[in-house]
Order: C-alpha cells, then sequence, then structure tokens
C-alpha cells in the first residue's frame, strides 16, 4: 500500500524528464530526428500528441520542402 504514491511519483518524474526538442534543432540534427520520428511512427497511440512528435513532423516537412526546393534549382 505504500509503494503506490511511491510509484506514481516516479512514473511522473518520468513522464517530465523527457527532453522536447525544437523544430529548428530537429532540422539541424538529422539523426535525431530519423530516431523521434522512428520512435513516433512505432508507437503513434501514445506518442502521437507529444511534442517531440508533433516538431519531427513539422522538421521532416520543412526538409522535404527545401529539397524540392533545391531539386527545382530555387
Amino acid at each position: 500500500m505504500r509503494r503506490s504514491p511511491f510509484l506514481a511519483v516516479l512514473l511522473l518524474l518520468a513522464a517530465c524528464s523527457e527532453q522536447s526538442y525544437s523544430v529548428d534543432q530537429l532540422t539541424a540534427d538529422e539523426a535525431l530526428l530519423s530516431r523521434i520520428m522512428a520512435e513516433c511512427r512505432n508507437n503513434p497511440g501514445e506518442l502521437r500528441g507529444s511534442a517531440n512528435c508533433q516538431n519531427a513532423e513539422a522538421a521532416d516537412g520543412k526538409l522535404r520542402l527545401e529539397k524540392m526546393r533545391k531539386a527545382l534549382g530555387g
């Protein structure tokens, strides 16, 4: 019975300890972007609404547009 509050606190701390990356950080580090995109795609039910997944989607879209612009000579 005494373990329940302790476990709840540990779970809250674990949830809050995840570092959030900005779109600019993810755009600059494609390896990190790929890792986060893979995590988000492997667990969309839990991670879809997380800040990292949303920022990773935005960074991925930004990089795709930049690559298309370069391919078209712009």
